[in-house]
């Protein structure tokens, strides 16, 4: 694969074969943000876990100290009271039945994250094969099936994050963006890090963090040394 002059200037400030150290990665990946945007930076940590197996799951989700650095739209499916909390905690579009028939009639789709009451969820099944794949689908365990709609919304909005494994065992996941700067990314990796540590199934045999990469959206990955970890 044929890189730009731009992602080939950023792999030269990392060494090859090293394994960094949290606060060394980030300070490089920052250098490495060269676009004429705001970069992303992202994590993808790949877990010892066989993904197929119920009991070796790894999903949940975690606030982020200081954001995503993105502006989170959230969606509430909730009816009386309910509805009027979400409203007053910033919610940006709140409905039931009539918002699932705009998703599945109009394939609307302007929202980031959906949190859903309990008794609303018989309604929110119908868009599983829309939400589902692309991971917007409520769940208890990401606390996006509550009936506190309020703290869920605010979370949601102050930088809430889900994680869980893909096909391949890979946890991918935004940390913040270029602008941040190595310490509040460093903090936003941490607290991360700390959530999927702590969400280790039982059942995982031998090493669980397999290895772990830093990369902005343009630029290279950076390896960390995921003995730091100590999983």
């Amino acid at each position: 694969m044929k890189h730009g002059k731009k992602y080939n200037d950023s792999a030269k400030l990392i060494e090859t074969g090293k394994l960094y150290d949290v606060d060394e990665a980030v300070a490089v990946a920052v250098k490495t943000g060269t676009a004429k945007f705001d970069e992303t930076v992202e994590i993808h940590v790949r877990l010892g876990v066989d993904s197929r197996h119920a009991d070796q799951q790894v999903r949940g989700a975690v606030v982020l100290p200081n954001g995503t650095g993105k502006t989170v739209r959230a969606l509430v499916f909730a009816k009386g009271d309910k509805a009027d909390a979400a409203k007053e905690a910033g919610a940006d579009y709140v409905g039931a039945e009539e918002l699932v028939a705009k998703i599945q009639n109009e394939n609307w789709l302007d929202f980031d994250v959906v949190i859903a009451t309990p008794d609303m969820m018989g309604v929110v099944g119908r868009l599983g094969k829309v939400l589902g794949p692309r991971g917007l689908m409520p769940t208890p365990k990401a606390g996006t099936v509550t009936p506190d709609v309020e703290k869920a919304v605010t979370e949601a909005k102050a930088g809430k994050i889900e994680y869980r494994l893909d096909k391949t065992n890979i946890i991918h996941c935004p940390i913040g963006k270029v602008s941040f700067g190595p310490e509040k990314l460093k903090e936003n990796l941490d607290a991360l890090m700390g959530a999927i540590v702590k969400a280790k199934p039982a059942a995982t045999k031998g090493q669980y963090i397999k290895s772990c990469v830093v990369a902005t959206t343009m630029g290279p990955g950076i390896k960390l040394n995921v003995a730091k970890f100590g999983a």
